[in-house]
């Protein structure tokens, strides 16, 4: 059964950090390109960043750019989001996506953890 779990959500203040996990099981993980998205209350769920199967390109959205790093570990069959300098506007729920295109398109989501940046 394909899994992808998520941890490291918590409540945290302007200007802090945090670190996502995401932590996969069921399919082969490096042939993978691995992406965060995140949806906060009442707004579409968007693109935070993503990383291609082997661990090189990466891709962030203008809003997180400098601020947060994603990276990924195939030995451990993880991806991590490090997240900096957070803003109350980064508050959503954090989801972990893989995604597979070949013959066939392959498209996993996680359970998603909770960021809330607040004072």
């Amino acid at each position: 059964q394909v899994e992808l779990v998520e941890s490291g959500g918590d409540l945290v203040q302007p200007g802090g950090s945090l670190r996502l996990s995401c932590a996969a099981s069921g399919f082969t993980f490096s042939f993978y390109a691995m992406s965060w998205y995140r949806q906060a209350p009442g707004k579409e769920r968007e693109l935070v960043a993503s990383i291609s199967s082997g661990g090189g390109p990466t891709n962030y959205a203008d809003f997180v750019k400098g601020r947060f790093t994603i990276s990924r570990d195939n030995a451990k069959n993880t991806v991590y989001l490090q997240m900096n300098s957070l803003k109350s506007e980064d508050t959503a729920v954090y989801y972990c996506n893989a995604q597979y295109v070949g013959l066939r398109r392959y498209v996993y989501w996680g359970q998603g953890t909770q960021v809330t940046v607040s004072s």
